[in-house]
C-alpha cells in the first residue's frame, strides 16, 4: 500500500523559512547531500511527488526539474491556478496541475506512486491541510542546528489531535532527520 509521507526541514525554533521567505540557512548542505545513503533511500522509496504552488515556484524556471530535481517522478502540484504554460516533462518527470483539492491530489498521486511512496516535498499550507484531513501516513522532519528567530512555521494551532510515534533518529551530517508514523484514529 502507497504511503504518503509530508516532510520538510525546519530550525531548532519550529521554523522553515525566515522572515523574508529564505530557507538558505536550512539548506547549507544541499550539494552534499546529493548520492548519499540518505538521499538514495529517499529518492528509491518515491513514487510521486505532491508540493504546493509556491515550492513549485522556487525554481526561478520550472523547466529545470527535468533532470535536475531529485525527484525524476510524477509530480502533482496543489494550486488554484494551474500556470498558462506546462513545465517541461519527459518520461519519467511529469507535470500535473491540481485544482480541486488536496484529497484528489492524493489520490492521483497515490495512483501514479503504484507501490512506492508519495513525498509531500513542500507547502506549509499544504502540508497543515494534510495532517488536518487525516492524509499523512508519515511525518519527516530534518532538524538543522541553526536559529531563524522568526519567519513562517510549518506547525500552527489546530493539529493538537494529531498522535504521532517515533520511528526513526538519523543524523545526516549537521541534520537530525526525524521520522513519524501518523496513528490513524
Amino acid at each position: 500500500m502507497t504511503k504518503v509521507i509530508a516532510g520538510m526541514t525546519t530550525s531548532i525554533d519550529g521554523f522553515v523559512a525566515d522572515e523574508g521567505g529564505s530557507v538558505e540557512r536550512l539548506y547549507p548542505d544541499l550539494a552534499t547531500l546529493q548520492g548519499t545513503a540518505y538521499m538514495n533511500a529517499l529518492i528509491a522509496e518515491t513514487g510521486a511527488v505532491l508540493m504546493g504552488r509556491r515550492a513549485f515556484e522556487m525554481a526561478e524556471d520550472p523547466d529545470w526539474y527535468v533532470g535536475n530535481y531529485e525527484f525524476q517522478t510524477p509530480i502533482f502540484v496543489v494550486t488554484h491556478s494551474p500556470p498558462r504554460v506546462k513545465p517541461k516533462q519527459d518520461e519519467h518527470l511529469t507535470f500535473t496541475f491540481v485544482t480541486d483539492g488536496v484529497e484528489s491530489a492524493v489520490a492521483q498521486a497515490t495512483a501514479a506512486a503504484r507501490d512506492k511512496a508519495v513525498q509531500v516535498v513542500g507547502g506549509i499550507s499544504l502540508i497543515q491541510q494534510l495532517l488536518r484531513a487525516g492524509l499523512v501516513d508519515e511525518l519527516h522532519l530534518d532538524v538543522m542546528p541553526v536559529f531563524l528567530g522568526g519567519g513562517r512555521r510549518l506547525f500552527e494551532t489546530g493539529l493538537e489531535r494529531i498522535e504521532l510515534e517515533k520511528r526513526a533518529v538519523q543524523e545526516v551530517g549537521a541534520r537530525t532527520s526525524l521520522r513519524f508514523q501518523v496513528k490513524k484514529k
